[in-house]
């Protein structure tokens, strides 16, 4: 992975949590706040200094597998977000995603073996312990073995796990509830959730914690919490993997806007940082986009006006994130303009172009462009000369700047091969039969819809994907495209 895109440790895992915290439909402070809470029960256990840091980060990313089975999600309950805001607000005996997902069979498994995989996938992405990897493969697990995704119980179950979920019931309850009616509900959930010793721990010193909250920053360092290994760095790709992974029909678009971004600025002779700095804006320009629900992206038509106040809102988190991402502050704020418009049409702030840097021109330019040559549920693809004819059009009317559209499509340039995606040293990994079905699976396509594309019969689709899985070592669609991406074995994508 190229340096370009590397950022410390933390700024990375401060992120996907961030994204996390969007999609579930909880306060942008909500993992960190539970971490905290987390990490001061882990600092109450025997095996305290082992403990704090690595439940620490499982409370922290906690949520980082909930952009991966938004699509299941959303086919499931409908709106991904306001469901998951919903379920893990029940006041019930048992977790709410578990009451809530009752009426719908096997739902509670299959949501949590796709969330549970692209969480210990991304931990070891980031380089993280295996005690980190194997905590988050196993974050809906009971006490009592009635949890997912393996149903182990009892002390087989990490404690990091049961810290991060007293800690992210108690935080929750406490802000919906109030504290008393928070301390009762963790007790109603000993014994089956979580261990009740726990749970005693936890409530006794609840008062006293949240307290001591009121004055603590997202910022500061935390008591127990080593920082040794923050000083190391993770590949911005990683994040934009993540956020693609919402809707399959993403997959490797925050790359491709971020390839054409930095292309751009090369073809304007623009300096090295800013061309770094636009590459690692196009990574993360779609941050907001976890905080609005699949069925406003999935919509095959024209979008409400009610649907449209919810996305013009996306560039506005995106830019929240500047505040925790000291490192990315610069990238944040560019990212943020992603969606302006040179005649003022564009979104959340309405800027004209006197009050848009050409650098934040260009990657809204670069972000459009990746969005037309790539399918979308309401069209398909379109060619490389229908992109540039339309993205003319849209500098002839003012709302693209034409500077920026000119560097996209220099005339002298003939085909430009992008690169997206890490060149693959894994070209034998998969065979080339395999490659399609993976590449249509990761678009979200059904086997039966594959099976129609690829014209073979169902039962091959199926035996290609079990294949595809026991190669890239993972057993969801949202872990093979994951792992597809990072290994670089998603084409590379040509366009003019």
């Amino acid at each position: 992975m190229s340096t370009t895109s590397e950022v410390p440790l933390f700024d990375a895992i401060r992120a996907i949590a961030f994204v996390g915290d969007l999609a579930m439909g909880q306060p942008t402070d909500h993992s960190w706040r539970t971490a905290w809470i987390a990490s001061r029960l882990a600092q109450k256990s025997e095996r305290y200094e082992d403990l704090c840091t690595e439940t620490f980060l499982v409370a922290l990313l906690r949520w980082s597998g909930c952009t991966a089975n938004a699509h299941e999600f959303a086919q499931t309950f409908g709106d991904d977000v306001a469901q998951r805001k919903s379920l893990l607000a029940m006041q019930s005996p048992e977790t709410g995603f578990k009451s809530g997902t009752h009426a719908q069979g096997a739902a509670f498994f299959s949501l949590s073996k796709i969330h549970c995989e692209i969480a210990g996938d991304i931990a070891g992405l980031l380089g993280l312990s295996k005690e980190v990897q194997f905590a988050l493969r196993h974050l809906f697990e009971s006490f009592d073995g009635s949890g997912a995704p393996e149903g182990l119980s009892g002390s087989a179950v990490p404690s990091s796990v049961y810290f991060a979920c007293i800690a992210s019931d108690l935080e929750i309850f406490n802000r919906l509830y109030g504290l008393e009616r928070a301390c009762e509900l963790v007790r109603q959930r000993a014994g089956k959730q979580y261990p009740g010793h726990m749970v005693e721990s936890a409530v006794t010193q609840a008062p006293s914690w949240f307290l001591q909250l009121e004055n603590v920053k997202m910022t500061d360092d935390v008591d127990g919490v080593c920082n040794d290994g923050f000083e190391q760095t993770a590949p911005l790709e990683i994040l934009a993997d993540v956020i693609d992974l919402k809707m399959p029909w993403m997959t490797g678009h925050s790359r491709l806007a971020a390839a054409f971004a930095k292309t751009a600025a090369q073809q304007l002779g623009l300096a090295k940082s800013t061309q770094d700095r636009l590459y690692r804006a196009g990574l993360i320009h779609g941050i907001g986009r976890a905080a609005v629900p699949n069925m406003i992206w999935d919509m095959p038509c024209a979008l409400p006006e009610s649907a449209w106040e919810r996305v013009r809102l996306v560039p506005y988190w995106t830019g929240r994130t500047g505040r925790l991402l000291r490192s990315l502050e610069n990238e944040v704020n560019l990212a943020s303009l992603a969606y302006e418009r040179s005649d003022g049409s564009g979104y959340y702030r309405g800027l004209t172009a006197d009050d848009i840097p050409l650098e934040a021109r260009v990657l809204a330019a670069a972000v459009a462009k990746a969005a037309l040559s790539r399918p979308r549920p309401w069209r398909g693809a379109l060619t490389s000369d229908e992109v540039r004819q339309l993205m003319g059009e849209e500098s002839r009317k003012g709302r693209l700047c034409t500077i920026a559209v000119g560097a996209l499509f220099p005339l002298d340039a003939g085909r430009l091969s992008f690169q997206p995606h890490p060149v693959s040293t894994n070209t034998n990994l998969l065979t080339e039969r395999e490659k399609d079905v993976l590449r249509c699976i990761s678009l979200g396509a059904s086997n039966k819809a594959v099976a129609l594309k690829l014209s073979i019969s169902p039962s091959t689709v199926r035996t290609h994907v079990e294949s595809v899985f026991r190669k890239l070592g993972c057993t969801t669609r949202a872990a093979a495209t994951l792992k597809a991406v990072q290994l670089g074995l998603l084409d590379s994508v040509e366009f003019q």
